[in-house]
């Protein structure tokens, strides 16, 4: 069977969320790089892999799949027997729902703001908007109140098992662990321990030696 392909960019934390997911499951696969720098992502032929002209794109013989939560729900459930389980069955599955789009909904807003003003503009030479950036830290602090309250109770989101629901969360985390939004982290011991937990797999490491190459 065609080999699987993954076309993005390095920068990008929707690739990174779905480079780790791969290597949670143990999948073998090639790494397309995109660049975005040059606007390659906005033209043909990526556009006919993704018509809205964003990274990234997973390829499978005639699967060709974009929205990167999409790609690791797909991966997750058609590789369930491959790797790190990354769902829940039975009555840990509403809560893995739930955790799930609380990410997509609550947290990634909030972060990704942060990731591109704390991270992003420095590392391109873009002046930094500082009202943009307290607003979204006073955000994320109240998602991370919540987030601490939950891991009192359960080792990670949605159980005590690592899933999708805490994978996702990776890509932005690592970002903003370089950032002066780190302390929102550090001063949360539940969702400190949390972060340290998740960013000490193997697999995200492995993804992290693809970007760092």
């Amino acid at each position: 069977m065609a080999a699987m392909k993954v076309h993005g960019g390095v920068l990008s934390t929707a690739t990174m969320r779905v480079l780790t997911c791969l290597h949670e499951k143990e999948l073998e696969f090639q790494f397309v790089n995109v660049d975005m720098s040059t606007g390659e992502h906005k033209r043909e032929p990526f556009l006919s892999l993704n018509p809205f002209g964003q990274v990234p794109v997973f390829e499978h013989g005639d699967l060709k799949l974009f929205e990167s939560r999409a790609i690791t729900k797909y991966i997750a459930h058609e590789y369930a027997d491959k790797g790190t389980q990354l769902t829940c069955q039975g009555k840990a599955l509403p809560m893995l729902l739930q955790w799930m789009v609380v990410e997509e909904q609550q947290f990634e807003p909030a972060a990704s703001k942060l990731v591109w003003e704390l991270v992003l503009k420095p590392f391109l030479g873009i002046p930094v908007e500082e009202a943009v950036v307290e607003e979204n830290k006073d955000k994320l602090a109240k998602v991370l109140d919540v987030y601490e309250s939950r891991l009192v109770q359960s080792k990670y989101l949605a159980c005590d098992c690592f899933t999708l629901a805490d994978m996702h969360h990776l890509p932005c985390i690592d970002y903003l662990m370089g950032s002066e939004a780190k302390a929102l982290f550090d001063s949360r011991p539940h969702v400190s321990a949390w972060v340290e937990d998740i960013r000490a797999r193997p697999a995200w490491a492995k993804a992290l030696a693809i970007r760092n190459k």
